[in-house]
């Protein structure tokens, strides 16, 4: 399970790989597209952007996995996004767009979870490691 320093430290490293490359590099990562997701802090109330992948896009809906590697505990990310749902997504370095978030209800993780984990079986593994049920979290455009 990854630390919060190698956490920040794999994010400094995809900025940097995105700035550098004009955004050329770093728009995918195993084959899934990324994107900057910017949150309010629940504490602080300031904004806060991680870099997270998207294994499922379904029409204007971008799908993120609150994994933190299988972690016992959730992202921060997650908890900012569950207190304050309104969110900016740049994605594949797109310009940022206001989104709201929110977590999959039961039947619509029981319908993404089984999508999720057959393109990239990384999710179920970090599943196995934890006895938290990692949430699915759905971005959609804001009106």
């Amino acid at each position: 399970m990854p630390s919060n320093l190698a956490l920040k430290a794999m994010n400094i490293v995809h900025r940097s790989l995105l700035g550098v490359s004009g955004g050329k590099l770093g728009n995918s990562f195993s084959g899934m597209p990324s994107l900057e997701l910017t949150t309010i802090g629940r504490k602080s109330g300031r904004p806060h952007s991680v870099m997270l992948t998207a294994p499922l896009v379904e029409g204007d809906t971008i799908v993120v996995v609150a994994s933190r590697g299988g972690d016992p505990i959730h992202p921060a990310w997650y908890l900012n996004l569950r207190d304050q749902p309104e969110v900016d997504v740049s994605f594949r370095s797109g310009p940022r767009r206001p989104m709201t978030a929110r977590t999959a209800s039961p039947e619509e993780r029981a319908e993404l979870w089984p999508k999720v984990t057959a393109k990239y079986n990384v999710y179920a593994g970090y599943q196995q490691r934890t006895t938290r049920e990692i949430p699915l979290v759905l971005l959609t455009p804001r009106n």
